[in-house]
C-alpha cells in the first residue's frame, strides 16, 4: 500500500510530541514492508527519523508573506526564491517553536478554512503533485489544523484521507477567543473532506467527542515503539530522574527543579541525579535561565543537554532509573512515557489528561501537580523496592502489549485497507 504523510516540520530544534508520533507512525510502516511517503510543510524535515520524501509545501516564510502583503495579486517569484531559500527557511527554523498561535491567527485560519488565494495558490502545487507522479493509495494527515489541505485534495481527487487528532486546543485555545471560535467552527465544516479520523488515546477520543460532536467513530491507535531499538538491560548506578520532552514552562520542568532541589536538601535518595533533555528554542532561553537559578545549589548532579536529535531518545532513556514530565495542561498522550516504558522505566506524573490511561500502574500518578508532591512520589518510588519492582515489570508490560510499534502498524494498516480494501497488500 502506498501511504502519503503530510506532516508539518517544527525545525527539529526540539522534542515534538505530534512531530514525534508521526515519525513512529511511518517508521513502523516501512518496517512492515508498506510504501511510505513523508511530504513535509512548513519547514524543512532534516533529522534521518522522519526524513521528507518530497518537496516541501506551504514553505513558512513565502506562505507567510503571501497572506500579508499579496492578498491581491500573486507574489513575484524572484521574491519567492529569496523566501524559500535555504537561509530563509533555517533562520525560520531556528525560531520556530511557539506554543501560543498569537500572531498565527491567520495562518490558522487559512489552513482550516482553505478558501483564501495564498492557501490556493500552495494547495494547487501539492495536488497538482498526485497528477504528475503516481497518486497514493491513502493520504494522512498529521492534524485536524490541515484540514484545509483535506479539502483541496477532495475536490480533485478521489482518495481517502485518514486525519491524527491531538491535542489541537493546546494551540487552538491560545488564538484571541473569537479566532478560536472561528477555528473549531472551520473544522467542524470540514470534516466532511477526512474518511476517517484517528487519535492516540481514549481520554482525548472523549475529548473531542465533547468539542466536536460531529465526529463519529474516532479510532485509538496508540503510539507504538520499536521494542529492540529502547530496550535497556540495567538501570545507572545512582538513582537518575529523567526529564525528557521540551524545556519549556508549559510541561513542567520548572516544577521538576523544585521537586528536585526539595529532594536533595531532604537527602532521603543518596546519590539522586537528575537527566534533562528534549531541547529548546530561542523562545525558551530566558526560563532555561530560571530552571538553572532553582537547580543551582545542586548542579553538580544535574546534566542538561543543551542539544536535541530525534536519534538520542533510546540513549536518553537508557540512561535514567524514572521518569517525569509534569505537565502544566492535559495532554492527550505522552510519548516519552510510551517510550520510557520500552525501556523499563516507570513513571511518576500529575493527575490530568491522558496519564492516568497512559501509566496505568507503571509507576505513581499524584494528585495536585505541585513540586511537593512530586517530591513525595518520586521519594516513595525510588525508596519502595518492591513498588519500584512492580512498576518496572508494569512498565514492561505495558510496551509489549499496547505501545508496540508492530501492533500500531498493524491497526493503521486495518483502517486504511477498510477505506481501500482493494489496495491491500
Amino acid at each position: 500500500m502506498k501511504i502519503l504523510f503530510i506532516v508539518p516540520g517544527s525545525g527539529d530544534a526540539f522534542y515534538c510530541g505530534n512531530c514525534f508520533r508521526d515519525s513512529l507512525y511511518a517508521g513502523a510502516l516501512r518496517k512492515a514492508g508498506h510504501d511510505v511517503l513523508v511530504m513535509p510543510l512548513y519547514l524543512p524535515l532534516t533529522d534521518e527519523s522522519l526524513k521528507a520524501d518530497t518537496q516541501l509545501f506551504f514553505p513558512a516564510v513565502s506562505f507567510y508573506v503571501a497572506r500579508k502583503f499579496f492578498t491581491e495579486k500573486p507574489m513575484p517569484s524572484w521574491i519567492e526564491r529569496i523566501l524559500n531559500s535555504k537561509t530563509m527557511l533555517k533562520l525560520a527554523s531556528s525560531m520556530s517553536g511557539a506554543t501560543s498561535a498569537a500572531g498565527m491567527e491567520d495562518l490558522t485560519l487559512s489552513m482550516i478554512y482553505g478558501d483564501d488565494a495564498a492557501f490556493s495558490e500552495q494547495a494547487n502545487r501539492l495536488t497538482n503533485r498526485f497528477a504528475e507522479h503516481d497518486k497514493p493509495d491513502i493520504i494522512h494527515l498529521s492534524s485536524t489544523l490541515l484540514v484545509g489541505i483535506a479539502k483541496a485534495i477532495k475536490q480533485r481527487f478521489d482518495i481517502p484521507v485518514v486525519c491524527t487528532m491531538q491535542d489541537e486546543e493546546v494551540w487552538i485555545d491560545s488564538l484571541d477567543k473569537k479566532y478560536a471560535s472561528m477555528a473549531w467552527r472551520g473544522i467542524a465544516e470540514n470534516i466532511m473532506y477526512i474518511d476517517k479520523f484517528i487519535t492516540s488515546s481514549n481520554y482525548y477520543r472523549n475529548f473531542i467527542a465533547q468539542k466536536l460532536p460531529q465526529i463519529k467513530n474516532i479510532e485509538v491507535v496508540y503510539p507504538g515503539i520499536d521494542l529492540n531499538k529502547y530496550a535497556a538491560e540495567s538501570f545507572p548506578q545512582n538513582p537518575t530522574i529523567g526529564f525528557f520532552y521540551r524545556m519549556n514552562h508549559l510541561n513542567g520542568l520548572d516544577i521538576l527543579a523544585e521537586a528536585f532541589v526539595k529532594l536533595k536538601r531532604k537527602n532521603s535518595i543518596r546519590n539522586l541525579k537528575l537527566k534533562i533533555g528534549g531541547g529548546y528554542t530561542g523562545k525558551d532561553r530566558k526560563f532555561i535561565k530560571h530552571v538553572r537559578k532553582i537547580l543551582s545549589p545542586y548542579m553538580s548532579d544535574v546534566e542538561i543537554f543543551e542539544r536535541y536529535s530525534p536519534g538520542s531518545h533510546a540513549k536518553f532513556y537508557s540512561e535514567i532509573t524514572i521518569i517525569s514530565v509534569p505537565l502544566t495542561f492535559s495532554e492527550g498522550a505522552g510519548l516519552y512515557l510510551c517510550e520510557a516504558f520500552a525501556a523499563g522505566r516507570p513513571a511518576v506524573e500529575p493527575a490530568t489528561g491522558s496519564f492516568g490511561e497512559i501509566m496505568g500502574d507503571a509507576g505513581i500518578i499524584y494528585a495536585e501537580n505541585s513540586s511537593d508532591l512530586l517530591a513525595d512520589s518520586i521519594e516513595k518510588l525510588l525508596t519502595d523496592s518492591e513498588l519500584f519492582s512492580m512498576s518496572c515489570k508494569n512498565a514492561k508490560r505495558l510496551s509489549e502489549t499496547r505501545y508496540n510499534a508492530i501492533i500500531s502498524s498493524e491497526q493503521l494498516i486495518k483502517i486504511y485497507s477498510n477505506l481501500q480494501p482493494d489496495k491491500i497488500d
